[in-house]
């Protein structure tokens, strides 16, 4: 597997996790991306979410403890050693979105919601982004959504082109945040995305 996140210096593991300990010790609320899933699906009553490109798991791990039913996939195995050291019991599963295929057997058929937070549509490999979200959309139960949070840059994926793909993969534009806490979005370096399934 080779995407950008791997071949960028970020830091990984409990390194990473780190950021998250320090800024929920200082009384911020980490779990902005837990509270907006929880938020959308509060409607439909849906449970089931995919976190794709969960990393170290702080979203999925914060939703099962919600009661969801959560899956989280990434292609970083030493993110998803610190996941799997910290839940166990939940399925952490190793692939590249953009190729699900070795990993069907293992991922659910239909899901109320997929999850992309953490920038994870820029830092797949470039010309990649629509089959991510092709192989995602797939994965949506009807009516189902995807949420996408990432920073706008002029060297990776334009929103417009974020829209288009999203179009081309049957999903439908729902809202547009400029955070995960529902700033309404007009402009910026960061968008929150949700698409719905069209079928």
């Amino acid at each position: 597997m080779n995407t950008r996140w791997q071949r960028h210096d970020s830091p990984r593991g409990e390194v990473y996790d780190s950021r998250w300990e320090c800024m929920a010790a200082a009384g911020q609320n980490i779990h902005g991306e837990a509270d907006l899933v929880e938020a959308l699906l509060a409607g439909s009553g849906g449970r089931s979410v995919l976190d794709a490109g969960c990393g170290t798991g702080r979203v999925a791990i914060e939703l099962a403890r919600r009661g969801f039913a959560v899956v989280g996939v990434d292609a970083d195995d030493a993110m998803l050693g610190t996941a799997r050291a910290k839940a166990p019991e939940l399925n952490w599963i190793t692939a590249d979105l953009s190729d699900l295929s070795r990993v069907d057997d293992r991922l659910p058929d239909a899901v109320d919601l997929v999850l992309l937070a953490g920038n994870v549509m820029i830092f797949t490999e470039p010309d990649t982004e629509g089959r991510v979200l092709s192989n995602l959309s797939a994965r949506l139960a009807p009516g189902g959504v995807l949420v996408a949070g990432f920073s706008i840059r002029a060297d990776r994926l334009p929103l417009q082109r974020y829209d288009d793909l999203a179009a081309a993969a049957g999903l439908v534009a729902v809202d547009r945040w400029a955070t995960w806490e529902r700033t309404p979005f007009s402009g910026g370096d960061y968008a929150v995305s949700v698409h719905r399934a069209a079928r």
